[in-house]
């Protein structure tokens, strides 16, 4: 029995093989692509950076790593962005109204790039409360080898010998207008609660759904609770990225 052979761009081919396709090969050659790339997969980077929010600033390094990885494993990114809304930050205004909507908003965002662009897999990236959801959506309605990268939670910040979070701001609101703390205290807690990147520190949405993902196979074991500046989430995106190569050759 003769060993089976897949092609790697079982999707991408319609936009780089043939006499047909050169003007398309042309507009690649342009972003990159050499002679011997249009045989490799291409990969989607969906990368949820923003500065909006602490759970997204970090992810343009990982989407960065991931890209590399690509490469390593013999195939061709393309990154590609997406958007964020911050339920803490638009939480009691107006912006709250457009927060579940804007799930729906990326994974169509995600849905149209990969499938326009007739991409061979997608790797995504996200930190915040509806991207990370939106991914999942985009990957369950396209069906193609798909991986999903925690940007990381956040991790905690100190005041009078105590761990902080993002609620521990929300508890001082509540204890000065009970008369519990004053001016100065309120600010402590508020200028230390959130020290850097990534998502709030808790089991609140994002670190539950990074743990969700992670029981369900859709990101590499022990990656859900990974910080989000520490040298092992890097590692773990370079990983995710050969991982998803991997997958592809093997459809």
């Amino acid at each position: 029995m003769s060993e089976k052979t897949t092609s790697e761009n079982f999707r991408s081919k319609v936009v780089t093989q043939g006499v047909q396709r050169s003007p398309n090969r042309a507009m690649l050659r342009a972003v990159g692509f050499q002679d011997e790339d249009f045989k490799k997969a291409i990969v989607g980077v969906a990368n949820a950076y923003s500065t909006i929010t602490p759970c997204n600033i970090g992810i343009n390094q990982l989407a960065l790593i991931a890209e590399a990885g690509i490469k390593l494993a013999g195939a061709m990114p393309q990154m590609f962005g997406t958007i964020t809304i911050s339920d803490g930050i638009s939480m009691g205004t107006e912006g709250m109204k457009y927060s579940l909507v804007s799930r729906e908003v990326i994974a169509d965002s995600i849905e149209t790039v990969c499938n326009g662009q007739s991409m061979d897999g997608v790797i995504a990236i996200g930190g915040c409360d509806k991207n990370m959801p939106g991914a999942m959506i985009a990957m369950a309605r396209m069906n193609i080898p798909a991986i999903f990268v925690y940007g990381g939670t956040i991790k905690p910040g100190h005041y009078n010998s105590r761990d902080l979070t993002v609620v521990s701001s929300f508890e001082a609101v509540g204890e000065y207008s009970a008369g519990k703390i004053d001016d100065a205290e309120l600010m402590e807690v508020e200028r230390r609660a959130c020290p850097g990147a990534g998502s709030c520190g808790g089991m609140f949405t994002a670190n539950t759904m990074s743990s969700a993902f992670e029981a369900m196979g859709m990101s590499l074991p022990y990656s859900s609770t990974m910080a989000a500046e520490d040298d092992e989430k890097a590692d773990s995106t370079e990983e995710s990225a050969k991982v998803l190569v991997e997958a592809i050759r093997n459809q």
